[in-house]
């Protein structure tokens, strides 16, 4: 995927959602105070408008990801140097997505955020509850058929084709090129396919506020303030953990770093839009010691490997789906579901609240119902300012951190040296 593409009207999106997340807090507050009847209606009414955008966004999840995990992985080449930079930074995403994701994990079961929300209806709850079988779900992440698995959009299995895939592109020679170009061509539709679905969020965000309001009332509000305040806190968490995490790498130059990156850190919450920052984020490792073809390297590559912000959400907002709902998700559940995560994070990036899209696929497969996510929809805005900006910290740290391995980590600004 290449970075720099603008998401499509991404500020008169923000402000069509948060006036929907008014009209639905005040339409929800007037219909709860109405008829049984009337009630009801407005329930059906929020089923329709949220299934509808839903069904849209898995429609799209399939294709989505193919080609953005093939587009990431066959950029890396076979180069020996691509390589070698290349597979140390890959680990150290590796490792930070566990770190997030174990963060959100257990912020997710000290704070039970689920706790005290009403669920949105869901048929059938009876299939959701299955029994959690190790050996075949081992079994099953192999795919024996790419188009079957698609057709169930069955991310893991996706994962799994797509990343042999885009592993043999390199040895294919000019033939692996040529599809590698068709992949990123293909992503970019994908891309733009999901910003014209992401205009019915603001339908869905009404809808989902209206509905739960008006079957529970005022008290709904609350809840979701307390999950705010809770989110937030594991993200600070999450600062913490990356800042000590670099600080071991770059001694007392992390002082510096930091300095560098409060514009880039400001503009990426203020626009909740990673890619927005892309620019500003290269000139600011520049004058920090990077060198560009350090950052240039390490940040698209970060750009769909290193969302620290955004798979925090992930093991987070299943931990409170299945809680609202009361389903009990076993401690070797969790953990298997952080290395779902882990996988199913990858490659997915470029469009604001991406992590809406990643969490739908992933829910499913640990017997967690889609319709859950309705309960975010609302105050997703919010979140994914905390998530982008934290995204673009972990970058940032990711190309400084490559540089001191590679030993051109500089005093401040030079010329770009091979």
């Amino acid at each position: 995927m290449a970075i720099g593409t603008q998401p499509v009207n991404t500020r008169r999106r923000t402000y069509a959602i948060l006036i929907a997340l008014v009209l639905g807090v005040l339409s929800g507050l007037f219909i709860h105070t109405l008829s049984p009847a009337v009630i009801h209606f407005a329930e059906q009414a929020a089923t329709l408008m949220t299934g509808i955008f839903l069904r849209l966004i898995k429609m799209v999840i399939a294709p989505l990801v193919f080609a953005t995990l093939v587009s990431g992985i066959g950029k890396l080449g076979g180069d020996s140097q691509v390589f070698r930079v290349g597979g140390k930074i890959l680990l150290w995403f590796i490792c930070m997505s566990f770190v997030s994701l174990l963060i959100g994990l257990l912020a997710g079961n000290v704070f039970q955020p689920g706790s005290g929300f009403e669920p949105p209806a869901v048929a059938d709850m009876a299939n959701l509850k299955h029994p959690f079988q190790p050996v075949d779900f081992l079994l099953h992440i192999v795919p024996t058929s790419i188009l079957d698995s698609m057709a169930r959009n069955d991310i893991l299995q996706i994962v799994v084709f797509s990343v042999l895939f885009g592993l043999a592109l390199p040895a294919a020679g000019k033939t692996g090129k040529t599809m590698l170009g068709w992949t990123e061509e293909l992503g970019h539709i994908m891309l733009r396919m999901t910003d014209m679905v992401m205009l019915l969020a603001p339908m869905a965000v009404f809808g989902s506020v209206m509905g739960s309001i008006a079957h529970s009332g005022g008290g709904m509000l609350i809840q979701y303030s307390r999950f705010l305040v809770e989110f937030y806190t594991t993200i600070l968490l999450l600062w913490v953990v990356l800042t000590t995490l670099a600080f071991l790498v770059l001694g007392p130059r992390i002082k510096d770093l930091i300095r560098e990156l409060v514009q880039p850190l400001i503009l990426g919450y203020a626009t909740a839009s990673s890619e927005s920052v892309y620019p500003l984020l290269l000139e600011k490792l520049e004058a920090f010691g990077v060198p560009v073809r350090i950052s240039g390297f390490v940040l698209p590559l970060g750009y769909s490997f290193n969302l620290d912000g955004s798979i925090l959400f992930q093991s987070f907002g299943a931990l409170f789906i299945a809680q609202v709902y009361d389903i009990h998700l076993s401690a070797m559940q969790q953990l298997t579901m952080v290395l779902v995560m882990m996988l199913s994070s990858k490659g997915i990036a470029g469009v604001p609240r991406a992590s809406i899209v990643t969490l739908v696929a992933v829910l499913p497969q640990f017997g967690l119902p889609e319709a859950g996510i309705t309960l975010i929809l609302g105050i997703d805005h919010f979140l994914d300012m905390a998530r982008t900006a934290t995204n673009v910290l972990g970058n940032g740290y990711a190309a400084a951190i490559s540089a001191k391995w590679e030993g051109v980590l500089s005093d401040g600004p030079t010329e770009d040296r091979l």
